[in-house]
């Protein structure tokens, strides 16, 4: 039943206790800086898109994916996964180099973003401050062998621990540049529209709001928790110091967020399947 169904995870997962964290919209920002550094999977985002136009619903919508992934029943994620690989496979797009057309949902494609995503989530979480094993770290890559699935990825070609990932981008590295659909991302990524109902100071005539210093702090970490060698990609970006000031932020954000309630800090899927898992528990 789904009312006992705790989902692909569950509360004993690693996977559980780093997506326990808020600190991770500092790791989805993070991803997308990287994400955008790979020309075929740019090209792929750009040429299907309205990502400029509607930035904060495409937000919206991939937040909803991963919390459906995370927290869904078995039934809700396998759901969502088949939604998305229904709407990658009709899409096609053309390499800025060669011209050639090619799908979005290419392994290899798929498994860029994948691992950029996941590596991301651990990485900002554990440089935060959450306490992380080497072996959780490794089983939260492993664990999310069920994610890549969910996208139409054969797990056993996605990295399961911490040295197969870095042998993976040590592999893809030369497929990486700076392109100039990279630099525009990059560029509107660090200053997106602000909604307007979070932008009310700039609707009273003011020319900076606290939202977007807010949001600026945000992407200012989210680039400097990079690894060195996309920064030196981004044309080393930041002072020698940049990965250790934005650790100390990110670390002082998730304190301040610590403190809020957890009411406001869990969405709706998070909050399901925690009483899905008192439930059994109880019984």
């Amino acid at each position: 039943m789904d009312t006992d169904d705790l989902g692909l995870f569950g509360p004993g997962s690693v996977t559980w206790k780093v997506h326990e964290e808020p600190i991770l919209i500092v790791a989805g920002l993070r991803s997308l800086y990287l994400q955008a550094l790979h020309p075929r999977a740019m090209a792929g985002v750009a040429q299907n898109s309205n990502y400029r136009a509607d930035a904060w619903g495409r937000l919206v919508r991939t937040a909803t994916y991963v919390a459906t992934t995370i927290y869904g029943t078995t039934a809700e994620a396998e759901a969502a996964g088949r939604r998305l690989r229904m709407l990658h496979a009709r899409m096609r797009a053309t390499d800025p180099v060669t011209g050639e057309e090619f799908r979005v949902d290419e392994p290899d494609l798929l498994r860029w973003v994948h691992v950029t995503e996941v590596e991301s989530f651990v990485s900002t979480a554990r440089r935060a401050g959450l306490a992380l094993t080497d072996d959780e770290v490794d089983g939260y890559y492993t664990e999310q062998r069920r994610a890549a699935a969910l996208v139409g990825l054969d797990p056993a070609g996605v990295p399961g621990t911490a040295a197969e990932v870095e042998a993976y981008y040590r592999g893809v590295r030369p497929e990486l540049r700076m392109t100039r659909e990279a630099a525009e991302t990059a560029l509107f990524l660090t200053a997106p529209p602000i909604p307007w109902k979070l932008n009310l100071p700039a609707r009273l005539g003011l020319s900076l709001g606290p939202p977007r210093w807010a949001y600026l702090g945000v992407a200012g970490a989210a680039l400097g928790l990079l690894p060195p060698w996309a920064l030196r990609l981004y044309g080393g970006l930041g002072l020698p110091t940049t990965a250790l000031s934005a650790e100390v932020g990110v670390r002082a954000l998730r304190l301040a967020l610590a403190a809020v309630p957890r009411r406001y800090r869990e969405g709706p899927l998070q909050q399901a399947a925690k009483e899905r898992a008192a439930r059994l528990a109880a019984a």
